[in-house]
């Protein structure tokens, strides 16, 4: 193993990460999942209403490995996740272990990410989801449509699913990259972010995991506008790609050479 890939598995210090607008019926639930991992948790409160607020303070007030970071205005899930990312960056976690608040993910499987983090700490570890029939047909077709575009954006099949809000982040390159050019503030920020680590040269290691739509979830998706937003996003990644060509056909042709 490199000694840069020894050293940060040496001091390996991840938190959780749960972005917040507005699911007062499933946080509680969904930290202390976390929390029976031992991991510290980081909430980010995306400017959340009055009853998510209180269950909010009352956690926090008895949780004392749990930090409250609150936006004084819903911004989107990117920005949350961007001041999220920063913040535990800034409080010295090495990674970063994204979880929606929805009840969405399996918690159960956050040892998984975690072991995965330990032994690969540059790569991003992505969940790859495994759908149960609650899934929504119309948004599991659609994902299809981003796949697509993002093998080509990376000229390359190593992200499985660039749209699983489930994943563990390199916060040491994560926080770089948001450094060197903001990221979508909305809905398209799990797709960028990592189509621009992989550009950056950070591995990927994508960990199957059951993802479920809960009965009555709240989903804060907007067909119209996100789906614009994402499609904005996609042209620009296209664009964006193609100058890196040469070398991610390169990086392509190495890890080919090196598997053979």
């Amino acid at each position: 193993m490199p000694q840069a890939s020894a050293s940060v598995a040496e001091h390996f210090r991840p938190c959780a990460l749960i972005p917040i607008y507005n699911h007062k019926d499933t946080i509680v639930e969904t930290v202390r999942a976390m929390r029976a991992h031992d991991l510290p948790v980081m909430i980010v409160d995306d400017g959340s209403d009055e009853a998510t607020r209180a269950v909010l303070d009352a956690l926090t007030a008895r949780e004392t490995a749990v930090t409250l970071i609150r936006l004084p205005r819903n911004g989107g899930k990117g920005r949350a996740l961007t001041a999220g990312l920063i913040a535990a960056r800034d409080a010295g976690y090495t990674h970063a272990l994204q979880i929606d608040a929805d009840g969405q993910h399996n918690a159960g499987d956050a040892p998984r990410f975690l072991a995965a983090g330990r032994s690969h700490p540059q790569s991003l570890v992505c969940g790859q989801p495994i759908y149960d029939e609650s899934v929504p047909r119309a948004r599991l077709y659609g994902r299809y449509v981003t796949h697509v575009c993002v093998w080509l954006e990376t000229l390359s099949f190593t992200l499985r699913d660039s749209m699983c809000g489930y994943r563990l982040y390199p916060l040491e390159a994560t926080c770089d990259e948001i450094d060197r050019a903001p990221l979508p503030a909305r809905m398209d920020f799990d797709t960028e972010v990592a189509v621009r680590l992989i550009w950056r040269g950070v591995p990927i290691v994508n960990l199957p995991t059951r993802v479920i739509y809960p009965e009555n979830g709240l989903s804060h998706f907007r067909m119209l506008h996100d789906n614009l937003r994402i499609s904005a996003m996609h042209t620009r990644l296209l664009l964006g790609m193609l100058p890196r060509a040469p070398m991610l056909l390169w990086r392509r042709r190495r890890r080919l050479e090196c598997a053979a």
